[in-house]
């Protein structure tokens, strides 16, 4: 399936391009997110390492969990942005919009909620309830 042919996907130039240009902002914007977070983090870090005297076993503890949050945020940014590139992969491929399981057209409005979605809603549910 080409991009840019209609037939197989529906989509017109001019909306394959807007969906191009939706998808590569918020991938820019999660980069942003990402190098923000990354900087907040070496300054909790440099605090962390330059106020150490006098710590009790709490002070420890809430360092160490702020240690935590800010990772587990980090983490999240990057797994985020990366599904947003294999959404834009995909639309180059041709297979946005497609879904990964059994190749159904994913719907619109999903798409519009979830524009990185991957699998359609039967695909995602019988995942979902396999790993409960």
């Amino acid at each position: 399936m080409l991009v840019h042919d209609t037939t197989a996907t529906g989509r017109s130039q001019a909306e394959v391009d807007q969906i191009r240009q939706s998808l590569r902002s918020r991938y820019d914007e999660l980069t942003a997110e990402y190098e923000q977070a990354v900087a907040q983090s070496q300054v909790l870090r440099l605090v962390e390492i330059g106020d150490t005297a006098g710590d009790d076993q709490a002070d420890s503890g809430t360092k160490t969990a702020e240690r935590d949050t800010a990772q587990s945020l980090l983490r999240s940014i990057l797994d985020r942005r990366a599904q947003f590139e294999h959404a834009l992969t995909r639309l180059h491929e041709g297979t946005y919009g497609f879904c990964e399981g059994c190749s159904a057209p994913i719907p619109v409005e999903r798409l519009e909620i979830f524009p990185s979605a991957t699998s359609c809603v039967s695909c995602k549910q019988n995942r979902e309830r396999r790993a409960a």
